[in-house]
């Protein structure tokens, strides 16, 4: 029976024998077929884990926002063949802020059984160590880029937290991340609590919760840095 095999990626320079399973690294050398985010990062990842493969054999699929609906389908045709996938985003899980939820989509509709392997999730692992209300949190991908949009998003995810409790994670591109806390600091309230997690299971991990108030006294510069954001009380 084929399989769909979600296959979590690093989220940065790390060693696989820090941050992944070996049920991983068994099933990635197990494999031919892949479904992926990025075919360069996909192959470095592979290489990394599994240097012993062929990667003139690899068949590679990419999916990315700028891949067409109805090509997806075809991408498991190596399953009708009898042959197993994994599916790998560009970093952490697949299905998660992730391209790959559309494959997963297909993949139910049409009966393949679906096995999500464990590794490294930012989203997850932030929350986790944020210290905020972790029995109901929302993920809002990215804000507006315009900022009277953006701030009104966030005086908007503000008042979810204040009135039913709910924590809210959302992103920005690094290179975007000091304006990002500019306006965190300039829009909410000083007694709103902010976590900022970034370069999250790496060296330079750095993994922050306090007040906005707080905040505004801190001295500190996450720009060109993976992170993630997130409002509690």
């Amino acid at each position: 029976m084929s399989i769909i095999y979600l296959i979590p990626n690093f989220l940065g320079e790390s060693s696989a024998d820090v941050v992944l399973p070996n049920q991983v690294v068994s099933v990635v050398r197990s494999l031919r077929h892949f479904i992926v985010e990025n075919e360069k990062s996909a192959r470095k990842f592979i290489k990394q884990i599994a240097p012993e493969k062929s990667q003139q054999e690899l068949v590679l699929f990419t999916i990315n926002k700028h891949t067409p609906p109805e090509e997806l389908p075809s991408f498991l045709e190596p399953c009708s063949a009898g042959f197993s996938m994994g599916i790998i985003s560009e970093a952490g899980c697949p299905g998660i802020a992730d391209p790959g939820a559309e494959i997963v989509k297909i993949a139910h509709k049409e009966k393949i059984k679906v096995i999500p392997l464990v590794g490294p999730s930012s989203i997850l692992l932030a929350m986790m160590a944020s210290g905020l209300n972790g029995q109901s949190f929302a993920f809002n991908g990215y804000l507006p880029i315009d900022k009277s949009e953006r701030k009104k998003m966030l005086k908007s995810l503000e008042r979810k937290v204040i009135e039913s409790n709910q924590t809210q994670i959302f992103i920005e591109t690094p290179y975007r991340n000091d304006k990002m806390l500019a306006d965190l600091i300039e829009t909410l309230q000083p007694t709103t609590l902010l976590c900022i997690a970034c370069d999250i299971s790496l060296e330079t991990e750095e993994i922050k919760t306090q007040t906005i108030a707080q905040w505004r006294k801190t001295n500190i510069s996450f720009q060109k840095r993976p992170a993630i954001f997130i409002i509690g009380s």
